[in-house]
């Protein structure tokens, strides 16, 4: 798979210093801006998922929106989303999480889910793995079963992928320092 990805990992920006100092933001926008590359991105996360049964895709604010929703539309799934608080419209689940540089909370609608569905979370990123730790806990909240989780980007030196066991986690990049 290392071939499908070269150009997909070359459209990758770095941002030194963003959201804060020392951190260096990896920056999609390129690759989404690439019409072909954000096709093939879409089409490698499906290909792993096409014969898992996904009932629901669970994007996470915000660039998990964009990630998210095309892998549901591919996969011919529902999407739902997970949003910071405050931003959804109905009555919510919450839950907190640690980020590499602060903390958080991420809400999801009380109904996003179906009984038992089996949910893809789907985000750009896993860095520390706390964003998606919290996804996981909200699809736990409403009686969904975690198929897996999948990202275009892991920072592997942050070891998120350690805080989601025992769910799987696949990434279509792996980045091993900054």
């Amino acid at each position: 798979m290392e071939k499908d990805v070269t150009e997909i990992r070359k459209a990758i920006r770095d941002i030194p210093n963003f959201p804060k100092p020392g951190v260096v933001f990896k920056d999609i926008t390129p690759l989404l801006g690439s019409g072909p590359l954000f096709t093939r991105t879409i089409d490698l996360l499906a290909d792993r998922y096409e014969n898992q049964k996904v009932d629901m895709v669970l994007g996470v604010e915000s660039r998990g929106f964009i990630i998210g929703a095309a892998l549901a539309y591919r996969l011919g799934a529902g999407f739902c989303i997970v949003r910071k608080p405050g931003k959804l419209p109905y009555e919510t689940h919450s839950a907190s999480y640690e980020l590499e540089y602060g903390s958080d909370i991420l809400e999801v609608h009380r109904d996003a889910l179906p009984p038992r569905a089996r949910v893809l979370i789907a985000d750009d990123l896993i860095a520390t793995g706390g964003t998606a730790a919290a996804a996981i806990a909200l699809v736990s909240k409403l009686g969904g079963q975690v198929v897996e989780c999948a990202f275009v980007i892991e920072l592997t030196f942050l070891r998120g992928r350690e805080k989601l066991k025992p769910y799987g986690v696949f990434s279509l990049l792996q980045y091993d320092s900054e």
